[in-house]
């Protein structure tokens, strides 16, 4: 398993995409989507049956296309309402590893004036 840099930004894609697309089809995606593929960030995919992600990303020169197949399982895609969110790096991971990252919770930060 690889990890990346966490302070990567990941958008991803929430609607299910032809996965027939490669760089050129999901680059246009991206752009629609009113974000730079050429940006340092990565852009995550899903098929209709969430089994498939692609990750697709520019790293100065290139393209980069991932993607990751589950043989019997499916990826935990987020639900929420906006078409393209934003994922920390940690979050991504965790998608990768079929947690359900609407569903983690972290504590709120909070700024503190005193100890004790």
């Amino acid at each position: 398993m690889f990890r990346l840099d966490a302070r990567l930004k990941v958008y991803v894609h929430r609607e299910a995409v032809d996965f027939r697309k490669s760089i050129n089809g999901l680059a246009a995606l991206v752009e629609q989507a009113g974000l730079d593929p050429f940006a340092p960030a990565l852009f995550a995919f899903s098929n209709q049956r969430h089994n498939r992600i692609k990750l697709l990303g520019w790293d100065g020169n290139g393209f980069w296309l991932m993607m990751k197949r589950l043989e019997e399982d499916r990826f935990a895609w987020p639900r929420r309402q906006q078409a393209v969110m934003e994922l920390t790096a940690e979050q991504l991971h965790w998608l990768l590893e079929g947690i359900d990252i609407d569903a983690v919770r972290r504590h709120p930060a909070r700024q503190y004036r005193h100890t004790g």
